[in-house]
């Protein structure tokens, strides 16, 4: 059985590479980035780095399959992000400018990390905490993503985090179906070029 453990810096490699092999609307994005670390440098390893508390990872006999990583407290995270994480990633990238924001691929990526996204004040107040959670496809199917949720959610609670969000594309209906199902709620659907729908959830559920 596939074990469900607390991040451990060892596996930051894995992270990367999951969140790549995930990062194609479930898919495998590998084929769309040049620069094979760039989407985990905004989506993964930042919360693996300056949260590891608040990362967990699904380990089988293959290695790690799965990760949910995150942060109990968003708009906090986010200025921890400025300080502590962008400025080193800037330094050896060049900013692609405004028409990075509508770009694809490396460029989407190096203006996120120039310019970047902040939550919006009516998701991130009511639910502090987010989360970003993926597992490859062999680990798919089988309660992984419930168990990794149900570990993240309990640590979010006893940390004082009443509530959480999380962001998808609309385009990736597997997930869309799994967050309604596991019990998330739709707060709002953007129109593109946002094209993001925001769910919530109570840890106390």
């Amino acid at each position: 059985m596939p074990l469900v453990r607390p991040y451990r810096p060892s596996d930051l490699d894995a992270l990367y590479g999951i969140c790549l092999q995930t990062g194609d609307a479930g898919q495998d994005a590998t084929a769309l980035y040049r620069d094979p670390k760039l989407l985990g440098q905004v989506y993964a390893a930042p919360y693996a780095v300056l949260e590891p508390e608040s990362c967990f990872v699904v380990e089988d006999d293959v290695g790690i399959g799965g990760y949910i990583v995150g942060t109990r407290d968003t708009h906090g995270f986010e200025k921890r992000q400025l300080r502590g994480w962008w400025p080193a990633l800037r330094a050896g990238l060049a900013d692609p400018g405004e028409d990075g924001a509508s770009a694809d691929g490396d460029a989407r990526m190096a203006y996120l990390i120039h310019h970047p996204a902040r939550t919006p004040r009516r998701i991130n107040e009511p639910y502090p905490a987010h989360l970003h959670i993926n597992c490859l496809p062999r680990l798919q199917g089988m309660g992984m993503g419930k168990r990794l949720l149900d570990t993240w959610l309990a640590a979010m609670a006893q940390a004082g985090a009443t509530a959480a969000h999380l962001g998808v594309g609309p385009r990736n209906a597997r997930a869309v179906r799994f967050y309604k199902a596991y019990g998330f709620h739709l707060i709002e659907q953007l129109p593109p070029p946002w094209d993001t729908c925001w769910f919530g959830i109570s840890t106390g559920r």
